[in-house]
């Protein structure tokens, strides 16, 4: 008879599958805020990026011989599509949530060794892939439906997403609009300050109806995009009161970019924007608590995490403010994790029953 399994015996109160799901939970505050302002789209990429998720995920299963069931189930690829789909303009054709989605599994998933094993975030590598490979169609963004010059239906949306037929006299161009950040940055090139940018395209509801101007601003960060931070902001909490995930990379990551961009600021107000706008314009608090906090890509210590989600916050301003992409939080992430190994060889978790020295 064999020897009993030595001792101490813990188990975990959570699974794989239990973590995803709640991760998933976490992110319905975003994705109602989502739909109330930008309408059905972001629902009908959701559904092709999982359904494109699952397929490529059973077919590297299947090309590396592993069981199908208990990878299938655990929710890590449903997670990676949703947070993709998130960043995919609501009106871009399917194609190119497909391309994204297998490009994320395939390539930053499994060719790395699967679950575990990918040193870059897959959702993350799978958006830069298609930014940079498909610029027109990923920057091609909506207003908040309220402004738009046709509210397309749910009927309407999947009609354009999957064949490209737009309503009666309705054109492409008039359904879509440059995102804060990308407007904040061209104007400020062309010479404008901040408040002369704010008073154009911050326009109330009667006064820009008035004069056909789409607001752009909102209250702290872009028209509708503040709700869907905040919805988000709303999630990420959540998960850490259920410590799903840790506080510190997501306080990191939004302390660090509110404190360099609160500096410059203050230093030039009319040239650089508020630290409100820039938490919450663009995908700031869905990288810095869905995104960022990947445990397989982030560091593996909590000294180290504040040092990975500092750096995340600090290149996203960089980025945005001197670099060709306004919304960087994909960027900064990426970089960070090529840093990962570095930050966790000289920030090493204590070892269990070692005291340290």
């Amino acid at each position: 008879m064999s020897a009993p399994p030595s001792s101490p015996h813990i188990h975990a109160r959570t699974s794989v599958t239990g973590i995803m799901l709640q991760v998933l939970l976490a992110l319905i505050p975003g994705l109602i805020a989502y739909v109330w302002f930008f309408g059905w789209g972001i629902v009908y990429h959701i559904a092709i990026a999982a359904v494109t998720a699952l397929l490529c995920e059973a077919l590297m299963l299947r090309i590396r011989g592993r069981p199908l069931a208990p990878f299938l189930s655990d929710g890590s690829a449903l997670v990676t599509a949703t947070l993709l789909a998130f960043t995919i303009p609501p009106l871009a054709p399917w194609w190119i949530t497909i391309l994204g989605c297998a490009f994320a599994i395939v390539v930053a998933k499994h060719l790395y060794g699967g679950l575990g094993y990918n040193l870059f975030n897959p959702a993350m590598v799978g958006y830069v892939m298609l930014l940079v490979s498909f610029p027109r169609e990923m920057t091609s963004w909506i207003p908040p439906v309220d402004f738009m010059a046709y509210t397309l239906s749910f009927q309407d949306t999947g009609r354009l997403i999957f064949t490209g037929m737009l309503p009666a006299g309705v054109t492409l161009d008039a359904l879509t609009e440059a995102t804060p950040l990308d407007s904040l940055k061209t104007n400020l090139g062309l010479g404008n300050t901040v408040a002369e940018i704010r008073a154009q395209l911050g326009l109330d509801e009667e006064t820009s109806r008035l004069l056909s101007v789409i607001p752009i601003f909102g209250t702290l960060g872009g028209k509708g995009w503040e709700w869907v931070g905040a919805g988000f902001l709303l999630g990420g909490l959540w998960l850490v009161y259920r410590r799903i995930i840790g506080w510190h990379i997501p306080v990191a990551v939004l302390a660090s970019l509110a404190l360099v961009a609160g500096l410059f600021h203050l230093l030039d107000p009319d040239h650089y924007a508020s630290p409100l706008f820039h938490l919450f314009s663009g995908a700031t608090m869905l990288g810095a608590f869905f995104i960022a906090t990947d445990p397989v890509t982030a560091a593996a210590s909590n000294p180290g995490r504040l040092v990975y989600g500092a750096g995340i916050g600090i290149l996203t301003y960089v980025i945005r403010t001197w670099g060709g992409y306004p919304d960087s939080i994909a960027f900064a992430v990426l970089l960070m994790n090529m840093v990962v190994p570095i930050i966790d060889l000289h920030f090493k978790p204590r070892v269990f029953g070692h005291r340290k020295d």
